[in-house]
């Protein structure tokens, strides 16, 4: 490192830190599943640089690893808390990935959908990291050494595990953007018309719907698994959200076809996301946590919205 003189440049400081930000975060995300966590980790990642007298000889290589310890201190933590949460746990949903390689776009791509950050839940912080690391940013082990704090040879042995444990769930996707798009158009469009039949087909036999509600909105008792009860309750119950004008945005969720529901003010009720496999959608997601939901907007009131939409459904079409 080499000693940063009274004139070291913080304007130059600043911008080195602003260039690397996408990738810092993009690192943080995948490896806490968190917009808000990563964001933080980022943010204090930018303090211990510029708290610093001394110039990395790598400013990459330093924030690198920077924000890859905090996260892996941040994980820790949240795991203890994720074995407390009140139902399914997903990701928080990311709309927009900032770090973009076109050398590395499929990798960057899987590796941020809700499947894949589920399936990283399953790796211990460091093996999570080491993975994220080299798989994802392809960071080579010497890099990946000194951002854990760990010997080479131990990082390939975390990064041997954690490539068992992803291999044995791995999530795959349909790699025509275009089919999967087209598919996503039809589902919206069946489940905007509350058609069952329309749903049906769209969905796999063993389709499962999944809510993260936290216990802080409402939420269905359980999973739905079957194509028949997921069309059937999808059916039934948006059209009856549009009756209390809740409208929705297609948008991509997490590098997957999605959407972002809104109330008649705009505020943000919840993301839905599509994994679609064989021509099929294989699961649907919604994040409705409100605690999940703040960085795309101002929250709406799930439970009077309910309320709402349980009027409704009494007093008949």
């Amino acid at each position: 490192m080499n000693v940063i003189g009274e004139n070291g440049g913080a304007e130059g400081r600043v911008a080195e830190f602003e260039e690397l930000r996408p990738l810092l975060f993009s690192i943080a995300y995948r490896i806490l599943g968190s917009v808000g966590e990563a964001e933080d980790a980022v943010q204090e990642a930018w303090l211990r640089f510029d708290a610093s007298t001394t110039r990395p000889d790598s400013v990459r290589a330093f924030l690198s690893a920077t924000v890859t310890r905090i996260s892996i201190d941040v994980l820790r933590s949240a795991r203890v808390r994720r074995e407390r949460y009140v139902g399914p746990w997903l990701p928080e949903p990311l709309l927009n990935d900032p770090y973009q390689d076109p050398a590395r776009a499929a990798e960057l791509a899987d590796s941020v959908s809700m499947a894949a950050l589920l399936l990283l839940e399953r790796l211990s912080p460091l093996e999570r990291s080491v993975f994220v690391l080299r798989e994802v940013f392809a960071f080579g082990f010497g890099e990946i050494a000194s951002a854990v704090g760990r010997s080479e040879a131990a990082c390939r042995q975390l990064l041997v595990r954690a490539r068992r444990h992803m291999e044995e769930g791995r999530p795959r996707f349909e790699a025509d953007r275009r089919e999967r798009q087209e598919l996503a158009d039809r589902f919206f469009g069946a489940l905007s018309r509350g058609d069952v039949a329309g749903l049906r087909q769209l969905l796999a036999a063993d389709v499962r719907m999944v809510g993260d509600s936290g216990g802080k909105a409402p939420q269905l008792a359980k999973a739905v698994v079957g194509a028949e009860k997921a069309a059937r309750l999808l059916a039934a119950v948006y059209p009856l959200m549009a009756r209390v004008d809740i409208t929705f945005e297609r948008h991509e969720v997490n590098g997957q076809p999605g959407a972002v529901f809104r109330d008649r003010d705009g505020r943000v009720l919840h993301a839905l996301v599509l994994d679609v496999l064989d021509g099929q959608i294989q699961t649907v997601r919604a994040v409705i946590n409100p605690d999940k939901l703040g960085h795309l907007g101002p929250v709406a009131d799930a439970w009077a919205l309910d309320r709402e939409v349980k009027r409704i459904r009494r007093s008949g079409p």
